[in-house]
């Protein structure tokens, strides 16, 4: 089989380490291109892998890869995005809120033959979901409970002066649907735009916030309830150092994801 080769955008905390793997050899899949903040940022922080590989501005990934690997700030995801879906390239998105914003591009997928995979990322049960989803969903409602500092500087917070410095007890930030979560906190609740795309949509799925200074860990608990079965998930992902409003389980589940892309044997697709 042909390596499918893969390009990263960008190589900050998920993309470098998705990107080092890569490196060190999977079979079937080539690291073929990354960016980050420019061209040289990208080519400092692979000059040492053993095979660096080509470092291009944003919008250049799809020229260079089949599969475009999309983990970088939400207000550079369409220039990441569109080109990959209109050379019909594979996105792999994990500002998946962000997609809900430029639905466009999901529409023009179906004209240029591109696909678009969103792996599971901080969350679990997702394939538990879609498959409830092929008969009737009566109620998805998710909890998101992290850090004060994962959730610091979010633009809803901002916007709507909500102090979460110097906590002492768990505090309500936002509840919502899972539609306003994501614009309200594009890098903190990807997994509940990804939650409702398994599921009843981004208008039908619940979602509440909430900063807690007595957990160190970043949980979210899923509920459903459908007429195959009724379910609940939790999932505590340990932060990572750098970044502490992305679990360090993230980077490997894009690198789960990549792998299944060329397995034989695919488990929980």
């Amino acid at each position: 089989m042909n390596n499918l080769s893969i390009a990263i955008g960008s190589v900050g905390t998920i993309g470098l380490k998705v990107a080092h793997t890569l490196d060190q050899g999977i079979t079937g899949l080539k690291l073929a291109a990354v960016s980050a903040s420019s061209p040289e940022s990208a080519t400092a922080k692979v000059q040492n892998f053993n095979s660096p590989p080509a470092s291009v501005l944003p919008e250049s990934l799809a020229d260079n890869a089949d599969i475009i690997v999309e983990c970088a700030p939400a207000e550079i995801f369409r220039s990441i995005a569109e080109p990959a879906i209109d050379k019909g390239k594979i996105l792999m998105p994990l500002s998946v809120g962000a997609l809900l914003s430029h639905w466009d591009l999901v529409d023009r997928a179906a004209d240029t033959g591109a696909r678009i995979l969103v792996p599971s990322g901080a969350l679990l049960g997702l394939d538990a979901v879609r498959a409830a989803g092929e008969g009737i969903l009566e109620k998805v409602t998710m909890v998101t409970r992290k850090p004060p500092a994962g959730l610091a500087g979010a633009p809803y917070l901002v916007d709507n002066n909500i102090d979460i410095e110097n906590l002492t007890e768990p505090k309500l930030v936002f509840e919502g649907t899972a539609r306003d979560g994501a614009k309200g906190f594009p890098a903190n609740v990807n997994v509940a735009a990804a939650l409702s795309l398994a599921g009843p949509g981004p208008d039908n799925t619940a979602l509440q916030i909430w900063a807690d200074p007595t957990i160190n860990r970043n949980t979210h608990t899923i509920q459903v309830v459908a007429d195959s079965a009724s379910f609940e998930m939790k999932m505590q992902s340990i932060p990572t150092p750098e970044k502490p409003a992305t679990g360090r389980i993230v980077a490997l589940s894009v690198i789960a994801s990549l792998r299944a892309q060329v397995a034989t044997l695919v488990v929980g697709a």
